[in-house]
């Protein structure tokens, strides 16, 4: 197989293509029902199957997301509000959990996520917008009702995690 400068092989630079553009179509899709969406699936199992090498996908979705929408401040939280999910799976992947205390704990990991996604994103907007902490504060309690919506659509799509893990192990 061949590999290229970065020492993975082709087949592995267009599945990660690939998943990443997997990522960027579902939020298209799904764009109509505001905060849910299948990204912390996705980020879940394709760092349960791949670990580190995750990041590929992650931030090829990432960077579509920025051509498709525009390079704007809204793009930049996007560079690392991602990552507190994916250390969250890194963690859980090398603990020794019995098949069924998997899909509850990966549920709860995503739904945790999404409930807290407003406050990953909080610090950003303070600093772009020059919110003071309160002000930070305000910003994140108003958007709380959507981090539910966030946590509960996580939260539901995760019951996938251990199938798609599955199938993804069968491109591996």
């Amino acid at each position: 197989m061949q590999t290229n400068p970065s020492g993975l092989s082709t087949r592995y630079l267009v599945i990660f293509a690939m998943l990443g553009a997997m990522m960027f179509v579902s939020r298209l899709l799904m764009m109509a029902i505001p905060n849910v969406h299948v990204l912390g699936l996705f980020i879940a199992a394709f760092t349960l199957t791949y670990r580190a090498r995750a990041l590929m996908p992650i931030y090829v979705f990432v960077l579509l997301d920025g051509l498709y929408q525009g390079f704007s401040i809204w793009w930049i939280p996007n560079l690392y509000v991602w990552l507190p999910l994916w250390l969250a799976f890194m963690a859980v992947g090398k603990a020794n959990l019995t098949s069924k205390s998997r899909p509850p704990i990966y549920m709860v990991l995503c739904a945790l996520h999404g409930l807290s996604f407003g406050t990953i994103y909080a610090p950003a907007h303070a600093l772009f917008f020059g919110l003071s902490f309160y002000g930070m504060l305000a910003w994140i309690a108003a958007g709380l009702y959507f981090d539910i919506i966030h946590a509960i659509g996580n939260f539901a799509a995760a019951t996938l995690v251990v199938p798609l893990v599955s199938l993804l192990k069968k491109l591996d």
